[in-house]
């Protein structure tokens, strides 16, 4: 669905980039809320009412996420798919970045490697844009940001977007209200599939995120990040295939070197993966083990002595 979203954003013109996205931003609050009547999930919303650090993380990351909104709604209606595609191919990377300077987290080589592939591959692009690849660096700055603060926060997909949708609410709706006295608005005069098309971009919003929340759940961290590779993948066909959108061979080699990147960090996080499984099992081989030779010796001992440990 996220991948396929680019064939959404162009059915809802003649409204602008700033009209669709508070159209999402309103639209999405009353989805997202629906959804929470249904599984009846309030608990989290007084915890979350009392802890002041928390509801300021939350405003910012709903801040950071109508930025990445609004960017990429209007990147896909002004032909710019392909490079807002990228901004989500460079993502993990900005992430991992992000990580070392901020967290202060230790890399790998190898996913030292990836993130100097990538910076080379941004630098590749710029000189085949002419000008840096300013869509897909706010689109993944943003995201990167976006998910630093998600992890602060600690609150689950559907309670988090229905908290920060709550906070962008009454700006959006300020919003339209002023465009509709202006008579700039198309919402009621562009006829009812159009005002129907707007309210869906609510669902278009909510249903991929529940979709995700519920597979987080039941799919393994792995498989999970390397179906995320799907999306950009998707949005970078639809960009070359269908908007027909320009690749000279500059761009094929940024590309390429953002792929390489993707590749080196995917290689990386299944090797860490299967290593890490393969000592869990070891270390729950070798602790069965010595709690077979307790219970053999407690058997051997005479009658009235205590048995010593194992591997004393």
């Amino acid at each position: 669905m996220w991948g396929l979203v680019p064939l959404f954003w162009p059915l809802l013109k003649p409204a602008g980039a700033v009209e669709i996205l508070a159209h999402r931003m309103v639209w999405s609050l009353f989805f997202v809320g629906a959804a929470l009547l249904v599984i009846r999930r309030w608990a989290w919303l007084g915890e979350l009412l009392r802890q002041p650090r928390r509801l300021a993380l939350i405003a910012v990351a709903a801040a950071v996420i109508t930025v990445n909104w609004g960017v990429y709604i209007w990147s896909v209606n002004s032909g710019h798919v392909v490079e807002a595609s990228l901004g989500y191919f460079i993502n993990p990377l900005v992430t991992i970045a992000m990580g070392v300077l901020l967290l202060k987290e230790r890399l790998r080589p190898v996913q030292w490697a990836a993130v100097g592939v990538g910076a080379s591959a941004v630098l590749v692009l710029t000189l085949g844009y002419g000008r840096p690849p300013w869509i897909s660096l706010c689109l993944a700055f943003s995201f990167a940001t976006y998910g630093l603060v998600k992890k602060k926060v600690n609150l689950g997909g559907v309670e988090s977007l229905a908290a920060e949708t709550a906070i962008q609410f009454l700006p959006a709706l300020g919003y339209l209200l002023w465009l509709s006295a202006r008579g700039d608005s198309t919402f009621a005069t562009e006829g009812a599939g159009h005002a129907a098309l707007l309210a869906a971009t609510g669902i278009v919003t909510a249903l991929p995120l529940v979709c995700f929340g519920a597979a987080a759940i039941r799919v393994p961290l792995s498989t999970l990040g390397l179906l995320q590779y799907l999306a950009p993948v998707f949005q970078f066909l639809l960009g070359i295939l269908y908007f027909k959108e320009a690749m000279p061979p500059e761009r094929w080699a940024g590309f390429a070197l953002v792929w390489l990147a993707l590749t080196l960090l995917t290689w990386d996080a299944l090797r860490t993966a299967r290593r890490a499984a393969r000592a869990l099992a070891d270390g729950a081989g070798r602790s069965k083990a010595v709690i077979r030779r307790e219970a053999d010796a407690k058997k051997t001992e005479p009658a009235g002595q205590e048995a010593e440990p194992a591997g004393r």
